[in-house]
């Protein structure tokens, strides 16, 4: 069972899709939008891609403060979480993303990508950490059942 992970932003989705086992997670691509309302192909990009992997399951990155509130960030993943749910009838599952951003600034400065050319892959990056948090928790979940 596949599952695709989102980093969902004002005007990219950073998309990862996970190895047929549901162990790791790679990175796809960016789907960028001219404006954050403009949704209509960035829905065809997401069900085109759901069609190609077979995925089962959409995690849709949660933009939470560090103290735990949620601020218009987070409201508009979880209408844009809502959309896709609505649209592919596939589950969408909210995963607190606190962080992804940075940690994948971090690896990214680490394994020497230029700042110019950081813009171009850090959602995709940041789409890779949020599905690999989800999928260590649903690992270690079930063996703890």
């Amino acid at each position: 069972m596949r599952i695709i992970g989102l980093d969902y932003g004002a005007k990219t989705v950073g998309v990862a899709i996970s190895d047929p086992l549901g162990i790791t997670a790679q990175g796809a691509e960016t789907i960028v939008r001219k404006r954050e309302n403009q949704l209509r192909h960035t829905l065809q990009r997401i069900e085109e891609l759901i069609v190609e992997y077979d995925a089962e399951k959409i995690v849709v990155g949660l933009p939470k403060n560090m103290n735990n509130t949620e601020g218009e960030r987070a409201e508009a993943c979880r209408e844009f979480a809502d959309k896709l749910e609505r649209r592919t009838g596939l589950p969408c599952v909210l995963w607190d993303e606190r962080l992804t951003t940075v940690a994948a600034e971090n690896v990214l400065k680490e394994s020497g990508v230029r700042r110019e050319n950081r813009k171009d892959v850090i959602d995709t990056v940041a789409a890779v950490f949020i599905l690999q948090g989800y999928l260590d928790y649903a690992a270690n979940m079930n063996m703890q059942q």
